[in-house]
C-alpha cells in the first residue's frame, strides 16, 4: 500500500489553494473549500467580483478613495463557496487559505458551518479577525490553524 499519500486535511486545503489561483487580484489571492461531515466537497468560492461585473471596468487597487479601490466590489472566497454551495452546510468544515473577516464570519455561522481550518492569518490582531474569533468563539464554531502542506505541490 502507497504510504505517502495526501490527508484529508491536505487534500482540502490544497483545494482551497487551487481555488484561489482563480482569483484575478493581484494582490490577494483567497480560497475557500466546504467540507460535508461525509468528507464531500460541497462548495468552493475564491475572492472576486459578482457574477456580471467584468474584471477590467473594477479598480483592483488596494489603496486610494474608497469607490476606487477592490473593497466595495469584491465578494470573498467564504460567502462564494456559501453561494456555490450544492447542499446544507450543516456541521460541515470551511478550508480557506486566510482566517475570515467578521463580515465573513456571520455567514459561516448562519450557514451552519462548525469549523474552519485556515492556513494563514496575516491580520489577526486586527479588530476584524478579533470580531471574529469573539463570534466564533460564542457559536461554538471551532477554527484551527493548518500548516502541513506543501504549497510547492499547489504552484507548480
Amino acid at each position: 500500500m502507497r504510504k505517502n499519500y495526501l490527508s484529508w486535511d491536505q487534500y482540502f486545503m490544497g483545494i482551497a489553494f487551487l481555488s484561489a489561483k482563480r482569483s484575478k487580484d493581484e494582490h490577494t489571492q483567497v480560497g475557500a473549500c466546504i467540507v460535508n461531515p461525509s468528507k464531500r466537497i460541497v462548495g468552493i468560492g475564491y475572492n472576486g467580483l459578482p457574477i456580471g461585473c467584468s474584471d477590467k471596468e473594477y479598480p483592483w487597487a488596494r489603496d486610494g478613495e474608497w469607490l476606487n479601490t477592490k473593497y466595495p466590489y469584491v465578494v470573498h472566497a467564504e460567502p462564494n463557496a456559501i453561494l456555490n454551495s450544492t447542499s446544507s452546510l450543516k456541521d460541515c468544515v470551511m478550508y480557506v487559505t486566510l482566517f475570515p473577516c467578521n463580515e465573513c464570519a456571520k455567514l459561516i455561522i448562519q450557514s451552519g458551518i462548525k469549523e474552519i481550518v485556515y492556513y494563514d492569518n496575516k491580520y489577526d490582531q486586527t479588530d476584524s479577525i478579533i470580531a471574529s474569533k469573539r463570534m466564533f468563539d460564542s457559536c461554538n464554531v471551532k477554527y484551527r490553524l493548518f500548516n502541513d502542506i506543501d504549497i510547492n505541490i499547489i504552484s507548480r
